[in-house]
């Protein structure tokens, strides 16, 4: 492998990086993409939703249980022909918006640190949380979660835990 030394840049503090901002101290979220959600109306059409949850979506590593924050905004999407921004909505949407303005620094793996898992799951929802292990306490590396769908819905809270544990092991592979 050769690197092109003008396309390579040293001794930089903080970098974006693959739409995050990158520096020795962990990652932050894009602040662009912040302000973009922050800047948002309400959505007045299934389309507009779409943009809101695909925004959403790219910040889902720094925002705890987003499943549970933005269900009733994925219940809106499934009754497609029938748009209807309900006061539910409207709240999650403000809930959502607040939440995001103080999202979390992600701390970076360190080699011989321990990590931890924390799962969660509600009647709507399974979320999971992983985290380091310092001497500052636990600083969390990434997020995940999942809206219940289908089947899914009917399960028992163990089957929830267990897949939990399932999409959380799929999702941060890399990190065991």
């Amino acid at each position: 492998m050769r690197l092109n030394p003008t396309k390579c840049t040293f001794r930089m503090t903080s970098r974006k990086f693959l739409g995050f901002i990158v520096h020795q101290r962990g990652i932050d979220a894009n602040p662009d993409k912040i302000t973009v959600i922050l800047k948002m109306q309400p959505p007045r059409s299934i389309k507009e939703v779409q943009q809101l949850t695909g925004r959403l979506a790219a910040l889902s590593r720094f925002i705890s249980r987003v499943g549970d924050k933005s269900s009733t905004l994925f219940r809106v999407l499934k009754s497609a022909k029938d748009f209807r921004w309900t006061p539910k909505c409207e709240e999650a949407f403000r809930q959502l918006k607040s939440h995001i303005e103080n999202l979390p620094q992600l701390a970076s793996v360190k080699d011989g640190k321990p990590l931890g898992l924390y799962l969660a799951t509600t009647d709507l929802a399974v979320s999971s949380v992983l985290v380091t292990l310092d001497k500052a306490g636990e600083k969390p590396i990434y997020y995940t979660s999942h809206v219940l769908a289908g089947p899914e819905l009917r399960y028992s809270p163990i089957e929830r835990i267990a897949l939990a544990l399932i999409l959380a092991s799929r999702k941060l592979r890399s990190y065991f």
